[in-house]
């Protein structure tokens, strides 16, 4: 199914009331992750994609890859961890995006489903993120250097932390980090009242039941205030308009401090995570590709995309 652009004041006209019956402080978890399902069949896939069902550092996820359900390993491969306050939020709700990732990077992008919150509060998302990032390498044979770690929002602020505990802890250090309006400290009260998709109730809603009996300064449930020394190149993209904004600006201005090769963009007219609605929105569709060249470039050799 081929894309159409929706004129942006129409597309945010429609959406506002979706997002705010959807991501409602007032509404069980189950219902919000049921809704967010049915209406991510409206983000359809690019022709030619293949999604492959597997289980990855003992998890469900989902493969995701342009014109072969085989990847090519000497590709790289990009590990997407979703957004949605760490409660909502699935492989389906991203698929669109993960696909349109896979064929503009040329890469395998492997969605994971992580474990969400109040059921199973920090750390439980972060170990599974670990555990999917190391399985990559140790079972499916990449080497850490080819795998970019990318995601959105509640998701972003996870891809930072991943990072920081796999250098930590492990001594590897991802291709690159791509994150899309990144939350990277819960604890931070938003100052506006709500953008078009995120409330502060449902915002600090979210926060709660990620850290459930959590310490709070835990850089791991934070990881703004954890080591951004020794990061991987870093891509952030984020609307001026959004909650996130002055944290995304704190973010970057800290990694440029560590020394981290950063590359920052901020949009105007879009709302957060618009890349969700590329398919549907030329320039959420534009940022989107921004967002793949940067992974593409970090996890491929200049000698294997010239093959190409």
């Amino acid at each position: 199914m081929r894309d159409i652009n929706i004129p942006l004041p129409i597309a945010r006209t429609l959406l506002n009331p979706i997002f705010r019956v959807t991501l409602n402080a007032r509404l069980p978890w189950h219902m919000q992750r049921l809704l967010l399902d049915i209406g991510s069949r409206a983000q359809f896939l690019p022709s030619d994609t293949a999604v492959h069902r597997l289980r990855l550092g003992g998890r469900p996820a989902e493969r995701i890859t342009a014109g072969s359900e085989k990847p090519n390993l000497a590709s790289g491969a990009v590990l997407y961890l979703h957004g949605g306050g760490y409660a909502v939020g699935s492989p389906g709700t991203h698929r669109s995006l993960a696909a349109r990732l896979a064929h503009e990077t040329g890469c395998a992008v492997y969605v994971l489903d992580y474990r969400l919150a109040p059921e199973h509060p920090f750390p439980a998302g972060l170990d599974d993120a670990e555990a999917a990032f190391l399985e990559l390498v140790g079972n499916i044979g990449y080497q850490p250097e080819q795998i970019a770690l990318s995601g959105d929002s509640a998701g972003g602020g996870l891809s930072l932390a991943t990072a920081q505990r796999l250098i930590a802890e492990h001594g590897y250090t991802p291709a690159a980090l791509g994150l899309i309006a990144p939350w990277v400290d819960p604890n931070r009260v938003p100052e506006k009242s709500r953008d078009l998709v995120i409330n502060r109730p449902w915002s600090r809603a979210c926060a709660a039941a990620y850290l459930g009996d959590g310490d709070g300064t835990d850089t791991g449930y934070a990881p703004l205030h954890g080591s951004l020394a020794g990061l991987p190149p870093t891509y952030v993209q984020v609307d001026v308009s959004e909650l996130l904004h002055g944290q995304c600006v704190e973010f970057v201005a800290a990694l440029r401090m560590a020394g981290v090769h950063t590359r920052f963009t901020e949009s105007k007219g879009l709302w957060h995570v618009a890349q969700l609605q590329a398919a549907l929105v030329e320039a959420a569709a534009a940022a989107l590709t921004e967002l793949a060249d940067f992974l593409r470039e970090a996890v491929q050799p200049v000698a294997l995309r010239d093959l190409g």
